[in-house]
């Protein structure tokens, strides 16, 4: 009987050490909350309480050297995280948690979304391991931007020249390639001037300051509520 209680003691034992063991490793893929108070462009969001986040692993078009797929870019990732929204920021042990820039680097979570992964698996990112450094998503990333390439989606389609090669930042030739449509497609039809993106979610001015079109016309609805005086100019 000696002999079993203390087995049964040695057992117990040895599976609340494994648990301790195991917490490290769990609580590293724990997230801290936050609300998007702006985004940028593709891969750049402010937070409300003012720190930047540079989505980990990836890399989309330059949005202020009018790159092919940037305006689009910033579209998709409103799209994923509204502004207003509350998302969650998961930190990479094997990778730096800020850039060079001050930023927060970090994987958006929004619900069940991993919002890195499915920028990517639409098209509009590409995979970007900065000095060869492969996080936790890395074949995750590598499988969703390989799929898309395959299925025409996104950049891959709009920007035909671009090659995925995740030891560079993505380079898509300046304004649209030849083989993509000249259209407004993505763009609130509400504006002029600049393409606005479409509501909701709702942006402001400073949104449209960042994507260097201020001012812009406003031709319809105003559903962005861009033009405060009513001289049908927005953000002038």
């Amino acid at each position: 009987m000696r002999r079993a209680a203390l087995a049964i003691t040695l057992l117990a034992a040895l599976a609340g050490a494994t648990a301790l063991l195991e917490q490290p490793a769990a609580s590293a893929r724990s997230t801290a909350s936050a609300v998007v108070a702006s985004v940028y462009d593709g891969d750049t969001l402010t937070l409300a309480d003012g720190r930047r986040v540079r989505l980990l692993q990836l890399d989309t078009p330059e949005l202020g050297s009018g790159e092919c797929y940037s305006r689009a870019a910033r579209t998709a990732l409103l799209r994923l995280v509204p502004l207003g929204s509350r998302i969650g920021l998961e930190v990479d042990p094997s990778l730096d948690r800020v850039d060079r820039y001050g930023r927060l680097l970090r994987y958006v979570h929004r619900g069940p979304t991993n919002v890195n992964l499915e920028l990517v698996r639409e098209g509009v990112a590409a995979p970007y391991f900065y000095g060869g450094a492969r996080g936790r998503y890395a074949a995750a990333l590598m499988a969703g931007a390989r799929s898309a390439k395959a299925a025409n989606l996104g950049l891959w389609k709009a920007c035909a020249s671009t090659t995925l090669d995740p030891t560079h930042a993505v380079a898509t030739s300046a304004g649209l390639s030849a083989a993509a449509p000249r259209s407004n497609a993505g763009c609130d039809p509400n504006y002029a001037g600049g393409c606005v993106p479409p509501y909701p979610p709702d942006v402001d001015c400073s949104d449209i300051r960042a994507l260097g079109i201020a001012p812009v016309r406003v031709v319809g609805s105003d559903p962005h509520r861009l033009d405060g005086d009513g001289d049908g100019l927005g953000c002038e």
